[in-house]
């Protein structure tokens, strides 16, 4: 029992409460950086957003804060992918444009995000309608045009949870499922199995935050999402070419509504089908390696989502595949999916010394939740405090803690560390390192696939060349300015 004192109470470096994507994402950032992890996950097994989504990693249509946890996502998916061997697609997105209005928006965003240098990738790909129509196995005659989007990735996402966990344990992330947590405080975190004590609490319990930190989720204005979703399979003439978005996608995420032509395709569609707005629809279809299609999806909100699924939004789903793509489809599985909404896209902070919250509250968990990881529990382990908005990391202020002088000011809550070692970094001043330095950049290469950059030959040469220069700078010029590979590159080295 929780309440009951416990003597040498099992410790770990950080415990994640959550086996979300957040959470998932949280005990790597740990990992990697030498720590200790425990997870606490009350499920069973991984069941909640994190494997009841598209599996769509849709990096270009953000912007903001929500691009800069993306791009940095893109780099630990195709990592985990490749080390913890589970399938990726990098085929991109497709878009298909039905009317002037939808063409015009994506020409909109081909040029926000054209390349300003050589060392800029290419992001958005127009498509002539005989292209997108191919693509994305439409009939003739059905779009006026299309773009695909080459950054963006796709995942099976039960199989890719699992495969990560999978992962984590072999590297000595202990996962404790079927366990709830009943308390959390600075140091500690009582759970039905015991208690365990700890430096860091990374709190990733997405909508069920409302449980564990009630206020904090009052306050931030977070409620629940729920969706309909189905998996289905259909006779089409070909496989789509990678996730397809259509005009009812255009309205939703940040770098498409920031476009001009955004609200006009919004009050079109909106006055053209006021059923399926009313079911707040994203019109989307991601197809697996057995050839079988997730679709979906209608999204509505409240502080608790019905378990009951109106068959209204099946029925939708259906007729718009029908209309899309010429076909009946068979219904293999239907789901209802929830996740943590709020006013703003993120809610993190430190609530107390050593607790830090990370919820994604929008419904871009998959896309960008690594990135959130890596960013706010890998940056609270490098610099032992959270980092600041200044530097694009957090879109919610530093936790405020009050104080009994005054209880409304707010403050830093730093934990107080001892300094047990420091290090001097000489650099440039090593007479011989056994090779340890070409070793263990050849290591850091071959992880990020340095080589699709240039030759590791010529690579390595320019490291000999540059020795005694900071690292991260030659991995900048190793990989033409590409700040994630760079910045992923150089942890891998260090």
């Amino acid at each position: 029992m929780t309440g009951e004192v416990q003597h040498n109470a099992p410790r770990a470096d950080v415990v994640v409460v959550g086996a979300g994507i957040v959470g998932l994402g949280a005990a790597l950032a740990a990992v990697d950086r030498g720590r200790s992890v425990i997870v606490v996950e009350r499920g069973a097994e991984i069941s909640g957003a994190t494997v009841r989504n598209f599996g769509h990693l849709c990096f270009t249509p953000q912007s903001g804060i929500a691009r800069d946890y993306a791009l940095t996502s893109r780099e630990i998916w195709l990592r985990l992918a490749r080390d913890a061997g589970f399938w990726i697609d990098d085929s991109g997105t497709l878009v298909v444009a039905r009317h002037a209005d939808e063409l015009q928006l994506l020409r909109e965003l081909a040029e926000q995000r054209a390349p300003r240098q050589d060392t800029d990738h290419v992001e958005v790909e127009l498509l002539a309608a005989a292209d997108i129509e191919n693509l994305a196995s439409l009939p003739a005659g059905s779009a006026v045009g299309g773009a695909r989007l080459p950054r963006d990735l796709q995942v099976n996402p039960r199989e890719a949870a699992s495969a990560i966990r999978s992962y984590l344990e072999l590297r000595g992330v202990e996962f404790r499922m079927r366990t709830s947590v009943g308390q959390i405080e600075g140091g500690r975190v009582h759970t039905s199995r015991g208690t365990i004590d700890t430096d860091l609490v990374v709190v990733a319990v997405n909508h069920d935050i409302d449980q564990l930190f009630p206020a904090l989720a009052e306050t931030h204005g977070v409620i629940r999402c729920g969706l309909d979703m189905m998996r289905v399979t259909a006779d089409l003439r070909s496989p789509l070419g990678g996730p397809l978005l259509t005009g009812w996608s255009l309205i939703r995420y940040s770098a498409f509504t920031s476009t001009p032509a955004s609200a006009r395709v919004r009050a079109r569609l909106t006055a053209e089908r006021p059923d399926l707005a009313a079911l707040d629809l994203n019109q989307m279809y991601t197809q697996l390696p057995d050839g079988s299609l997730i679709v979906g999806d209608s999204h509505w909100k409240g502080e608790s989502i019905p378990p009951f699924q109106p068959e209204a939004a099946s029925d939708a789903f259906l007729a718009e595949f029908t209309t899309l793509f010429g076909e009946t489809p068979r219904v293999l599985e239907r789901w209802q999916g929830v996740y943590a909404t709020a006013p703003n896209e993120f809610l993190i902070e430190e609530v107390a010394p050593g607790v830090l919250v990370t919820v994604v509250t929008t419904g871009i968990g998959m896309t960008t939740g690594l990135g959130v990881a890596e960013h706010t529990v890998g940056g609270y382990l490098d610099a032992r405090t959270i980092p600041t908005e200044k530097n694009s990391i957090m879109s919610n202020p530093i936790a405020t803690t009050a104080t009994s002088a005054d209880p409304t000011a707010t403050t830093l809550a730093t934990p107080v560390v001892a300094i047990e070692l420091v290090v001097l970094d000489m650099a440039g001043t090593t007479v011989v390192d056994d090779g340890i330095v070409e070793r263990a950049f050849e290591r850091a290469a071959r992880r990020v696939g340095l080589d699709s950059y240039r030759p590791l030959d010529a690579a390595l040469q320019y490291v000999r060349d540059t020795m005694g220069q900071s690292k991260i700078e030659v991995f900048r010029h190793l990989t033409d300015g590409d700040e994630a590979a760079a910045q992923t590159a150089n942890r891998e080295f260090e």
